[in-house]
Parts: C-alpha cells; sequence; structure tokens
C-alpha cells in the first residue's frame, strides 16, 4: 500500500486537531472500502443469488445497477449538499444510511426487496464518496501529501476490488450469499467512530443559494430512463415501446436539467468546472473506465460459471489477475502522480488496460483458464493505474470551494460509466454469452483507447496549469 501522508507537513490552521494524522484518512477510506466493496463481492455473488431468490440475468443486472443507479443520480446533488452543508455532517450520513441498508439487503425475501434495499445503499455511497474526497482535500491541504493520499484512497479501491470476489466465493461457499451484506455492519460501525473522533470539520459554505431539486429530478430521471433502457433491452428488444419509452425519458430529463440548470442561481453543476480541459477530460475518462472495467466484472463470473461450471469460491479465484493487481497498480498511480503529474499513469493505464480487454476476444467454452490470465491482469492493472491519477488531475483541476461538486462530477460518470457498462455488457449477451461476450470487450477496450487519446490531448504535465 501507498505510505500514507507524511506527517511533518506544516502547521495546521488554529481550530482543527489531527490534521495530518493517518486516522483521517483511515475513517475515510474505511467507508470508500466498503462503497467499492460491494461491488465486486455481489459481482461474484450474483449467480447464486439468482438461483436462491429465483432472478433472471435481467433480475441479476438490476441488483448491480440499482445501486449504482442512485449513487450516480444523486452524486451531483450530494455533492452540493456536502459544501453547504459540511464534508463531516454528509459523510457521516452516508454511512449510516449505507450500514442500515446492507442489513436491509442481507435480510431481503425477495429480489424485489434486494433491489429496493441496494437503491438505498447507492444513496449512502452517493453521500459518502464526493464527501470523503473534499475531506482528504481540507485533511491534508499539502499538495504532495494530498496527492499521496489520494493514492491511498484509490489503493483501498483496489483493496476492496481485489479481496472482493475470493472474499464472496469464501462467504457464498460458507455462511451464504447474505453474509456479504451482514459484512458492512462492523465496518461502518468502525468508520463512524473514526470519523466523529478524528476527521476534521471543513468550513461549510451557508452563503450558497437553496439546492436545486427539480434539476435534481430531472438528472435523476434521465439517468433512469438510460439505465432502464439498456437493461430491459436485453430481454424485451430494442424496439419495444417500454425501452422506447425509457429512452424518450432520458431525452427528456435531460432536456429539462439543462434548462433548469441554466436558471438557476445554484446549479448543481457549476458550468465554471468545465472551463478546465483537464476537468472535463477526466470526467469523460471516468465514464469510459467504469463502463468497460465493470462490464467485464460483471460478465466474467457468468462466463466461468455457466460455461465452465466454476463454483462460487472458484470464480472467486479465478478473478484474482483482474482484481488482485488493482492495489499494486493503485499504490504505484499515487507515487507516480505525486511525482509526475497525473497524465503520464493515465495515459499508460489506459493503453495497458485496453490491451487486457483486447485480450477476452479469444474467450470460449473450450478455451483454458490461462490463456484469459494476462488480459485479465492487463485490465485490472491499467484500470487501478488510471483511476487514482485521474481522481488527482479532476480535484487538482477544481476550484477548493467546489471540490465536493467536483468529486461529484467526477464520480457520477464513473458510476454512469459503471451502470452503463452493466447494462449494454448484459444486454449484448441476451442473444449469447460468447458473441456477447466478445462485442462487449471490442465496446470497451475502444472506449479505453478514446480515453487515453483524451488523457494525452488535454491532462497537463506536472508543474503545467490546468
Amino acid at each position: 500500500m501507498s505510505r500514507l501522508p507524511a506527517l511533518h507537513a506544516p502547521t495546521a490552521p488554529p481550530g482543527t486537531t489531527d490534521r495530518y494524522s493517518p486516522l483521517p484518512l483511515l475513517a475515510v477510506c474505511l467507508g470508500y472500502f466498503m462503497v467499492i466493496l460491494d461491488v465486486t463481492v455481489v459481482t461474484v455473488a450474483l449467480p447464486v443469488i439468482g438461483t436462491g431468490l429465483h432472478a433472471g440475468v435481467t433480475g441479476l443486472q438490476w441488483v448491480v445497477d440499482g445501486y449504482t443507479l442512485v449513487f450516480a443520480g444523486l452524486l451531483l446533488f450530494c455533492g452540493g449538499l456536502g459544501d453547504r452543508l459540511g464534508g463531516k455532517t454528509v459523510f457521516l450520513g452516508g454511512l449510516g444510511v449505507f450500514t442500515l441498508a446492507s442489513a436491509g439487503c442481507a435480510l431481503a425475501p425477495a429480489v424485489t426487496v434486494l433491489v429496493l434495499a441496494r437503491l438505498v445503499q447507492g444513496l449512502g455511497a452517493a453521500l459518502m464518496v464526493p464527501s470523503s474526497l473534499a475531506l482528504l482535500r481540507s485533511a491534508y491541504p499539502d499538495r504532495t501529501a494530498r496527492a499521496r493520499a489520494f493514492g491511498v484512497w484509490g489503493t483501498v479501491a483496489g483493496l476492496a476490488a481485489g479481496t472482493g470476489p475470493v472474499l464472496g466465493g469464501l462467504l457464498v461457499a460458507g455462511p451464504g450469499w447474505r453474509s456479504v451484506f451482514f459484512l458492512n455492519l462492523p465496518v461502518g460501525a468502525a468508520a463512524l467512530l473514526l470519523t466523529v473522533r478524528h476527521v476534521p470539520r471543513p468550513a461549510a459554505d451557508r452563503s450558497r443559494p437553496g439546492l436545486d431539486l427539480p434539476a435534481q429530478l430531472a438528472a435523476a430521471g434521465s439517468l433512469a430512463g438510460l439505465v432502464g433502457g439498456c437493461i430491459e433491452a436485453g430481454a424485451l428488444g430494442w424496439t419495444h415501446p417500454a425501452v422506447l419509452g425509457a429512452f424518450a425519458l432520458c431525452a427528456a430529463g435531460l432536456v429539462a436539467f439543462v434548462w433548469l440548470e441554466r436558471r438557476s442561481p445554484a446549479p448543481m453543476l457549476p458550468p465554471g468546472l468545465f472551463r478546465a480541459p483537464a476537468f472535463s477530460a477526466s470526467a469523460v475518462i471516468g465514464v469510459l473506465l467504469n463502463a468497460g472495467f465493470y462490464g467485464l466484472l460483471f460478465l466474467a463470473p457468468l462466463y466461468f460459471q455457466r460455461l465452465h461450471h466454476y463454483s462460487a469460491l472458484r470464480t472467486g479465484f479465478a478473478l484474482l489477475p483482474a482484481v488482485g493487481v488493482v492495489a499494486v497498480g493503485s499504490a504505484l498511480a499515487g507515487r507516480l502522480t505525486a511525482r509526475t503529474g497525473p497524465r503520464l499513469p493515465m495515459v499508460v493505464g489506459l493503453v495497458v488496460g485496453a490491451a487486457g480487454l483486447f485480450g477476452w476476444l479469444p474467450a470460449g467454452p473450450a478455451t483454458p483458464y490461462a490463456v484469459l490470465v494476462a488480459p485479465m491482469a492487463a485490465a485490472g492493472f491499467g484500470t487501478a493505474l488510471t483511476m487514482p491519477a485521474s481522481t488527482a488531475a479532476v480535484m487538482e483541476a477544481a476550484p477548493g470551494a467546489r471540490s465536493g461538486a467536483a468529486a461529484a462530477v467526477f464520480n457520477a460518470g464513473r458510476q454512469i460509466g459503471s451502470a452503463l457498462g452493466v447494462a449494454l455488457f448484459g444486454t449484448l449477451v441476451a442473444g449469447g454469452l460468447v458473441p456477447g461476450l466478445h462485442a462487449a470487450v471490442v465496446l470497451g477496450g475502444t472506449g479505453f483507447l478514446l480515453a487515453a487519446v483524451l488523457a494525452a490531448r488535454y491532462i497537463p504535465r506536472a508543474g503545467k496549469p490546468t
């Protein structure tokens, strides 16, 4: 794991405590650990959940995307809420909501209840993530220390993603899939305690006008229409009236959102953020990055369990090449970003990740597992190398007063990418797992290459202004 931020940084301003202690970083990272863990843990458990709750592929897509849909749809609102009410208050609220919703997931008697509980988990995640980045920026104001903190934050995501499949396999093979969600209860309790006691409270911006709820509803409706249409197209077909209606809702919500934001005195999406090319490019890169990687993580367990008849535990170990290198890549990204700036790790990571996705093209019913080890490792390492660097690029490009909103925009883009990756990749395999998998990895690999071009063109070198 990356080194914790240096403890010999300049003296903290009056009124703060433990400003350069590693404990604020630990508290924030525990919450983020749960957010990421529940993606990869659930992915491995999906086939077993489907059997236990009598859910098909479409239902399983909603188990994954119900979470990311609310997560992405509310990130902008929650980022602004953090700027207005204070990051610590919003982060604590998110921790409480996420932990309680995890208990609801664990106790769900049917797939409908599980999806509803996952929606509430998404709300908790949306409250936590933008506030977590704002808290790190406030706790570690030194640029080098902050870059290392973001590196550790990304490394924790890598550890969560890396341990998720194996841990999920162990839990499913032992106590059962419900224990996957019960695991969040002690982690959430520890994060709450550490946050209350050790995370400094940044100043809230009480001067901002009220939050724009109509625009938030329009944005959520637009995203729900887009993701819902992509998911249901796999079962109903792209020309089904319900699917077309979902896409019409997406378009109408987007138009309404833009119109409302232009008229709002307190827009959720401050237009000034996008005047920085590095910020805009990083937001797009976040969408493409998560779409490719998390779309692959959704399909890979289905591939191993349905074509090769792996158990959940064996599937977890089979995914280790993809997720086990994430922690290494994230740690390296933190160090490289602190020394060279974000451009180099982003470009290299995206090219390596694209090669990994394209490496799945030989996958078929008789393909030996060894053929897929290098592609999985490349996809995971490339994603891990890119993510902390792109996070640093976003936060460096954003004004300090809008750090919460900037983090929300970036993470909203990433979660939209995750939701679209699962929705599109899942729909592509509706007509056949192998041809759908091949089409999906071509789509994801092309997105990675496009993101590499954007990074090379718009992300500044070290020492250059954004």
